[in-house]
């Protein structure tokens, strides 16, 4: 999702998965060994598990009473005391940001005269919140892209930010069929991971549970999920991340579902779809403990 409004999402072993994560992942970072995690992640550290948690993308306030984790938007500021959590759009524009980029990043269709100097087709868009997708399909567009990504995760880096989380990990799922594809989206989250984890921040993926078994390949210490409650999801992440996942949930009947199947393990919130600053209108925040 944007960090000013709220994306659609799509639709034994468990304490087995989690020994090993706190093992390897736990404070001082991984170890590098049984479950795939590089070597490179042994400066970072994930948040920590089952712990209080705010999704603050809509505008920063200050945390309530009980919250360790926060994420806000890499223009805000972490706040102090507390484990947070850094967003960046990552695989795709923010909204009518289409020319911050270079026209021939931006993912087009096949064929045809775009119109602005990119060369191909039209631009392919998230037509649900009006972003252009980025053309990651190709190891040199993927590193120009990176490029930028990587200003952005240097300054949550600077800014005191613990972690990172690359919003639209799934973008090649909304792509023309051919023009995108799931080994593309991994390889640009293992050069973003590379460099987090350089700066020592730990990398979150962002929902995307069909390669959420990719983690140690592509590098990810932790996974930020919406609405896995909703969509019966959570147990796809905690296969792969154990108890280091944050949940965000959109409504009532998620959050139920969230909390009854996985509350005594995960981070879970449900926020309003705006994620509005407390005070604004609309604003709604629920845990697994309230009501």
């Amino acid at each position: 999702m944007s960090a000013d409004r709220f994306a659609v999402l799509r639709p034994a072993a468990l304490l087995a998965v989690a020994a090993v994560l706190t093992a390897c992942t736990g404070t001082g970072g991984s170890s590098g060994g049984g479950d795939g995690t590089p070597r490179d992640a042994l400066r970072v550290t994930p948040p920590p598990a089952h712990a209080g948690f705010d999704y603050q993308l809509g505008g920063a306030y200050p945390p309530p009473e009980g919250v360790e984790v926060v994420v806000r938007d890499h223009t805000a500021s972490p706040a102090p005391g507390l484990y947070n959590v850094c967003y960046v759009n990552a695989f795709q524009a923010q909204p009518d940001a289409e020319d911050t980029w270079e026209p021939g990043l931006l993912l087009r269709e096949r064929g045809g005269d775009g119109g602005d100097g990119g060369g191909g087709g039209k631009v392919v868009m998230d037509t649900d919140w009006d972003e252009a997708l980025l053309d990651i399909g190709s190891e040199d567009k993927r590193e120009r892209i990176a490029e930028k990504v990587r200003g952005w995760i240097d300054t949550c880096a600077d800014k005191g930010f613990d972690a990172v989380e690359p919003d639209n990990y799934d973008s090649y799922t909304r792509a023309p069929k051919g023009l995108l594809d799931a080994d593309d989206a991994k390889a640009f989250l293992t050069l973003l991971a590379a460099h987090a984890h350089d700066r020592g921040l730990a990398i979150a993926q962002k929902n995307t549970p069909e390669l959420a078994s990719a983690r140690g390949e592509v590098g990810a210490d932790f996974a930020v999920v919406e609405e896995c409650g909703r969509y019966e999801e959570c147990g796809d992440y905690t296969d792969a991340f154990g108890d280091r996942v944050l949940v965000v949930e959109y409504d009532a009947a998620g959050l139920d579902r969230a909390c009854a199947g996985w509350g005594d393990q995960l981070s879970i919130v449900r926020r309003d779809l705006d994620v509005t600053p407390e005070g604004d209108p609309g604003h709604v925040r629920e845990t697994c403990g309230d009501g």
